[in-house]
C-alpha cells in the first residue's frame, strides 16, 4: 500500500536516505535541501514522503499559496521538489506523489497546479507532459514552467 506521509523525527533518516539516480542529480536537489527550505518557509511548504509498505521510495515537497515573481496579488501552488529514490523509479511513485500534491491542492481551493524543471536530456519535462502539464511559456530562473488546471 503507497501512502503519503508527513515527514517527522522517526522517519527523517529515511527522507535524507532518498538519493536520485547520478545523472539526474544536476537536475533536483537533495531532500536535505529540501527540508531546510521547508524549515525557513514553513508558511508555503508542504514536505511529504511516499511510503511503500513501509520503505520510503520518494520525497515530494509543494509550495502552496506562495507569491509569483514576488508579486503579492499572483499567488501560485505546485510541486517544488519530487525526488524519486535511484532504486525504485520506474514503478510509478512519482506519479503517486504529484497526483497527490494535486489532490491536497485541489483539497485547498487551488484551480492550478505549477512545476518548473530544467530542458534537455534527462528533462522530467515528458513525465510532467504524460500528467498533463503544459507549458506557460514562463521561466523561473533558468527553468520552464507548467501547469496543469485541477478543475
Amino acid at each position: 500500500m503507497i501512502t503519503l506521509e508527513p515527514v517527522t523525527p522517526a522517519n527523517l533518516d529515511d527522507a535524507l536516505a532518498i538519493r536520485v539516480a547520478p545523472e539526474q542529480e544536476h537536475l533536483v536537489r537533495a531532500v536535505v535541501t529540501s527540508l531546510a527550505e521547508a524549515f525557513v518557509h514553513p508558511d508555503i511548504a508542504w514536505p511529504r514522503l511516499v511510503v511503500d509498505d513501509g520503505v520510503a521510495v520518494a520525497f515530494v515537497m509543494a509550495f502552496v499559496d506562495s507569491a509569483w515573481e514576488d508579486d503579492p496579488t499572483d499567488l501560485r501552488s505546485g510541486v517544488w521538489r519530487l525526488n524519486v529514490d535511484r532504486a525504485h523509479q520506474g514503478r510509478g511513485y512519482g506519479r503517486f506523489a504529484v497526483l497527490a500534491v494535486c489532490d491536497e491542492l485541489r483539497a485547498r481551493g487551488s484551480d492550478a497546479c505549477f512545476v518548473t524543471y530544467h530542458r534537455g536530456e534527462g528533462s522530467p519535462e515528458p513525465f510532467y507532459r504524460r500528467l498533463g502539464f503544459r507549458a506557460t511559456g514562463e521561466t523561473s530562473g533558468d527553468q520552464e514552467v507548467a501547469v496543469l488546471a485541477l478543475r
